[in-house]
């Protein structure tokens, strides 16, 4: 269950405005704890599925970060269907999570709405969903400090009036909404359990090449580049990296492709297997060694590559000064650094890609016994 184009012919169910303002949420927290730009992320839907959602764009400043998503609505579109759902988020000197609505989102003027009046229109489902999310993303990393939410919708207005919003007493945008079932936090065991579904089903399948992706997109960029295998042979990993290459193993995998991007697979290569933990941020150094591995001998471009402030950044250089061994490199790495997690035994293969879909580099290793 993905927040991205598919075929038109298929039957596909749709998203809230509540779930696309909760993956928002999670984006721009995530890339205000971070400092490096996300480019989708995964919740746990009240209806008991996850979903990853792409971001449409991810801004990180210093004191704030913004992410946007673009609505889908499936397959019967109501007024919202299209409608960009932003979230930003900024540290608050007080405790606490604060939720409002900015650009595009009503405010409730009158009573007998689930909402008090004065409040922004975000309804106690996904108003809930938002806040746990948030609450599960700031414990994850540790963090404890209050922030600010405010989700905006810059077409609302004009949305708006295709609703009953203003009968209702709702004015100056649309409703946050979504009231499928109880909220469920995100969880870590849950999406472990998801992996090892989809693996299954995967070899239940006879799949014995799987391609595991840390998202929406690099799951897209995978699916482009190996277009020989079933669609149950593309499997979300998220963070777990570790965990899945260890589950592949154990359920008879032989050949596993990791696709994804330089910040999450520049923690791989360094031997880390639960991208995002706060405790393994990137190693500038550790990258500057393989900008060295792949001939850059210039002090002043390796001195660019320590003082970094994203991999993405350090990939770019290595692109703009046509170091494109580095990637070939960096993939190795991953490979090694994956095999050397399960002991062997499986043929690993890593592709690295932009954010924007750009082919890097590849590399595999093969680890099993002749």
């Amino acid at each position: 269950m993905k927040a991205k184009k598919k075929d038109k012919k298929e039957m596909r169910s749709g998203f809230t405005t509540g779930a696309c303002a909760t993956a928002t949420t999670k984006a721009a927290l995530v890339a205000l704890i971070t400092s490096e730009e996300q480019v989708d992320a995964t919740i746990y839907l009240p209806v008991g599925k996850f979903a990853t959602f792409e971001m449409d764009s991810c801004i990180v400043e210093p004191h704030f970060a913004e992410a946007a998503t673009i609505k889908d609505a499936g397959d019967d579109p109501d007024a919202t269907h299209g409608a960009l759902i932003k979230a930003m988020v900024s540290w608050s000197k007080e405790p606490g999570i604060t939720l409002d609505g900015g650009v595009g989102v009503g405010r409730v003027t009158k009573e007998g709405l689930p909402v008090p009046v004065g409040e922004a229109a975000i309804n106690p489902v996904p108003r809930k969903m938002i806040c746990e999310t948030a609450k599960e993303v700031l414990s994850s990393y540790g963090i404890q400090r209050g922030i600010n939410i405010i989700i905006s919708v810059p077409r609302g207005e004009e949305m708006a009036e295709k609703t009953l919003n203003k009968r209702l007493g709702i004015i100056g945008g649309i409703s946050i909404l979504g009231t499928r079932g109880t909220v469920i936090p995100f969880s870590s065991s849950a999406y472990m359990a998801s992996i090892v579904q989809a693996i299954s089903v995967a070899r239940a399948s006879n799949c014995e090449h799987v391609v595991i992706s840390t998202g929406g997109r690099s799951e897209k960029y995978g699916i482009q580049q190996y277009p020989q295998l079933p669609e149950e042979a593309f499997i979300e990993m998220g963070d777990f990296v570790g965990f899945t290459l260890k589950q592949c193993k154990k359920q008879g995998v032989k050949t596993v492709s990791l696709v994804g991007m330089m910040g999450k697979f520049s923690k791989v290569a360094q031997g880390v297997m639960m991208v995002h933990s706060k405790s393994a941020p990137v190693d500038f150094n550790f990258l500057a060694d393989v900008a060295r591995d792949a001939g850059v001998t210039d002090e002043e471009l390796l001195e660019k590559v320590v003082a970094a402030n994203t991999a993405s950044q350090v990939g770019d250089l290595m692109l703009e000064h046509g170091y494109k061994e580095f990637f070939t490199i960096l993939c190795d790495y991953c490979c090694t650094s994956g095999l050397k997690e399960v002991a062997g035994g499986i043929l690993i293969e890593t592709s690295l890609y932009s954010m924007k879909g750009a082919f890097l580099g590849k590399a595999g290793i093969d680890g099993r016994e002749d």
